[in-house]
């Protein structure tokens, strides 16, 4: 009997991403668990219509913690670990077959190619972007961290060579929101770990942020997609240490004398 695969989704609000990436497991014959945080659109009836094991949590405990709700619910032998704005190609999916069934190893990673507004983008420390996804069940966990969480697998890792193709900024709209969210959490996260901040700190970590995807990581080669790529990472960053140093100062209001 071949092995068994089990795909797992964290959601909330993902309707407009949900369905293609679903889609794109066309061929593979796999459990599929989506974990919904509060949605407000037709996200959980997409997942229940294609047949997936929908659970719905009543709070958002971070990317880590939401996808080890995630795994704890897989029940195949091999785990694939998926974002809703994120597709397989058929190339990719036969590799993923084939490592599975035949495979030395008990995690992969797989080249990660991301669209920026339409335009994929091979530069700025986008591409390859290999990130750990598939792994055999009990073998790997999700890290804790509130955002860019990753797995954390025993053993060597094996590397496929297909891309997985990620939309994850379709539009100036999708820009503005995860600058918000990823800093509110990337904030909290220091926060939680006790890091210090101030106004002229945040400043330089999002100019060296600038600098370090514009000119280093070559992301001018990328043309305006590149140069607003870098302009994105250097609020974002300079918003995360500013916002930290707000937590702070509330802190410090709160604490006893």
């Amino acid at each position: 009997m071949p092995p068994s695969l089990s795909v797992i989704i964290i959601t909330k609000n993902e309707a407009d991403n949900l369905h293609d990436c679903l889609q794109s497991l066309a061929g593979i014959q796999a459990e599929l668990i989506v974990v919904d945080s509060g949605s407000s659109d037709a996200t959980v009836q997409i997942a229940r219509d294609a047949g997936a094991t929908v659970i719905q949590t009543a709070s958002w405990p971070g990317f880590g913690p939401q996808k080890n709700i995630a795994l704890a619910a897989a029940t195949c032998d091999w785990v694939l670990s998926l974002d809703a704005d994120e597709r397989l190609t058929p190339a990719l999916r036969e590799q993923i077959l084939a490592a599975i069934s035949h495979g030395a190893f008990k995690s992969y990673e797989m080249p990660r190619l991301s669209y920026f507004c339409g335009q994929p983008i091979r530069h700025g420390g986008w591409y390859p972007d290999y990130i750990l996804r598939l792994f055999e069940r009990g073998h790997a966990r999700f890290s804790d961290h509130l955002v860019h969480e990753r797995v954390l697998a025993d053993g060597e890792t094996g590397r496929l060579d297909s891309p997985l193709l990620h939309y994850n900024y379709r539009n100036q709209g999708d820009v503005e929101r995860k600058i918000t969210s990823y800093s509110d959490a990337g904030a909290q996260q220091l926060f939680l770990r006790g890091k210090q901040s101030n106004l002229v700190s945040a400043a330089v970590h999002g100019g060296w942020a600038f600098i370090r995807t514009y000119v280093l990581r070559l992301g001018f080669l990328d043309g305006v997609a590149g140069y607003q790529i870098a302009r994105m990472n250097q609020r974002s960053s300079q918003l995360k240490y500013a916002k930290l140093c707000a937590l702070r100062s509330q802190a410090l209001a709160k604490s006893p004398l």
